[in-house]
Parts: C-alpha cells; sequence; structure tokens
C-alpha cells in the first residue's frame, strides 16, 4: 500500500496528502529554497501530536499542482521588489514580486488556507 507520508519519529501514516495537510496535529513551519531547481525546495511540516514533535521536509513538487496561477519566467531575487523573503525559512508570508519564486509562496498560502477550513 502506497502512503503519502509517514512520519519518521512516531510513524503515523497519513494515506493522501490532502489528509496530511488537514491534520490539525501538522505544522507548516518553514520553507527552504532551492534556486536551481524550485520545485526541489523543501516545505517544513512539524508534527504536534503529543509524544513525537517531529520535523518533515517534503518538496515543493509533492504540492505543485495545488497552484495552477501564473509562474514567471524571470527571476526578481535580490532586486528593489524583491523582499528577501526565500532566505528566511520561516518566513512564509505571499510575496509581491512578479518572480518566478513567488509560485511557491502561493503554494504556501494554499496549504494555510486548507489547513483553516
Amino acid at each position: 500500500m502506497h502512503s503519502f507520508k509517514k512520519c519518521p519519529n512516531c510513524f503515523e501514516i497519513w494515506a493522501t496528502r490532502d489528509e496530511f495537510i488537514s491534520d490539525s496535529q501538522i505544522e507548516l513551519n518553514g520553507y527552504k529554497t532551492d534556486f536551481e531547481k524550485l520545485e526541489y525546495g523543501l516545505f517544513f511540516f512539524t508534527h504536534k501530536k503529543s509524544g513525537c514533535g517531529s520535523t518533515m521536509a517534503l518538496e515543493v513538487t509533492n504540492f505543485k499542482d495545488l497552484y495552477s496561477g501564473t509562474i514567471y519566467s524571470e527571476r526578481k531575487t535580490d532586486t528593489e521588489v524583491c523582499p528577501r523573503y526565500c532566505f528566511e525559512k520561516e518566513q512564509l508570508d505571499r510575496c509581491e514580486a512578479l518572480c518566478e519564486c513567488a509560485f511557491v509562496r502561493e503554494i504556501i498560502q494554499i496549504i494555510k488556507r486548507k489547513k483553516s477550513i
């Protein structure tokens, strides 16, 4: 049987991505950019289950299909319009720059919205 993710600490299994995202004990708390291949960047999720506390890293590629908007071709990193969010692991805000990296920040917002449903 194939599952979406298994916690490396307590071995809890989430069968699907939606099950994982909607779990109230899963918290998205970081993002590490891979500037070479944006889809290989890492989202960090912490399992807040009592007695666990494991942090799991999942590649952006696991969530890329959640976003159907524009993906810009030009990178604005380190320009005057760049707020440098991609350099801060805990910074999960939306980026207003029309940058190649912005779609990942939109995926973060989609995940956060799904968690609040």
